[in-house]
């Protein structure tokens, strides 16, 4: 089977990009002794992928009860759910760990930290720090850091933070001092929760950029970041990974030709794509996607996917389109804006390498 012969549109991955993303986290990663990469899952949400993300069924990160039930199934047991937990959402995640899994969950809540104590069934939790993304989390110097790991009693594992702000940089310096920021917070709440008797066994942190150009993670048990496994256009602009690093496109046929203005229609719309604008404050807009070949090159010049609806998607050049070679039914592949929210319209992976060839089919876990 060949890329000729998928239905669009489709989710189109790249092996040989992805490994070799994962080898260079994997190498930034291992300049610091003692740090353990714990691959967040919630963009590649496929069990294939962690198979090469986290070998050996090595720890991991999920952001929903649903990726926690699905790696779980696969013999990823060490695992932290990196979003707020809810009350209701206790019984799911006690019964994976009852069955043989260590999921712990998060928590910035000093009632939800009671509600996770009082818990009858097999539970772990970290406290959020915030280090200055302003989303959750307490502030690893003030009083409900305390006060929440003291509700949590010996339920508190550790502290978790998460640099999600590094992605406002626009230079590895200064992502550095980002990264900066985020440890020096996480081991400062570590430190105090230690000086108040708590065991910490996780002091867990990052974001693809900060794990990627962080100088110091001395006190940091793990590091999460996720991204870095597919990367996106975003992302490129931000020193994550080059423009040709991108391992997932999305396929789509052109469906309509329009001269008189330059375009191109596709049926990868707004659910293929998602309509997320991330690149709209990056130096480079790229609309909602970069247009390249069905061999995944950019022969089109900087031809984006400028317009979308939902199952149309418009395709503009930055100097005339070769209509000649755009026929109804041509194949093109789009680099997405944002891959986290692009694959989440889509149930499966088709893996090529390098080529046209599809070597493989790879499942993936929606939902909540």
């Amino acid at each position: 089977m060949t890329l000729d012969d998928l239905p669009t549109p489709c989710l189109v991955l790249d092996l040989g990009i992805l490994k070799r993303n994962l080898a260079h986290m994997a190498e930034a990663v291992a300049r610091h002794p003692g740090l353990t990469l714990r691959p967040h899952m919630k963009t590649a949400k496929s069990l294939a992928v962690a198979a090469l993300a986290a070998p050996d069924h090595g720890p991991i990160t999920v952001s929903t009860v649903a990726e926690a039930r699905y790696f779980a199934g696969g013999g990823y047991h060490d695992q932290i759910y990196a979003v707020g937990i809810t009350p209701a959402k206790l019984d799911a995640i006690a019964a994976l760990n009852a069955q043989g899994a260590d999921v712990k969950v998060i928590t910035d809540d000093p009632d939800a930290a009671s509600a996770i104590a009082a818990h009858a069934g097999p539970l772990r939790a970290l406290v959020e720090v915030d280090c200055g993304e302003g989303r959750g989390g307490v502030t690893p110097d003030g009083n409900l850091l305390t006060e929440i790991a003291g509700r949590l009693g010996a339920r508190c594992a550790g502290v978790m933070t998460h640099a999600g702000h590094s992605y406002n940089e626009r230079s590895i310096p200064a992502v550095a001092t980002v990264a900066e920021a985020e440890h020096r917070g996480a081991v400062l709440a570590a430190d105090r929760l230690r000086g108040m008797g708590v065991a910490v066994d996780v002091v867990s942190l990052g974001s693809s950029p900060t794990a990627l150009y962080s100088k110091d993670m001395s006190g940091i048990t793990d590091v999460r970041a996720g991204v870095y496994m597919f990367g996106d256009l975003f992302q490129a602009q931000i020193g994550t990974h080059a423009m040709n690093d991108i391992a997932v496109t999305v396929l789509t046929a052109v469906t309509g030709r329009k001269p008189d203005r330059n375009a191109v229609l596709v049926d990868a719309g707004a659910i293929a794509l998602s309509k997320d604008r991330s690149t709209e404050k990056a130096p480079k807009d790229y609309g909602f996607g970069l247009v390249l070949d069905v061999d995944g090159k950019p022969s089109f010049g900087e031809a984006i996917v400028a317009r979308t609806h939902q199952e149309h998607g418009e395709v503009r050049g930055d100097g005339p389109l070769p209509f000649d070679r755009l026929p109804i039914g041509a194949l093109l592949r789009i680099a997405p804006n944002h891959t986290c929210l692009t694959v989440a319209a889509h149930d499966r992976y088709h893996v090529v390498d390098g080529g046209r060839e599809v070597i493989a089919t790879w499942d993936r876990v929606n939902g909540w």
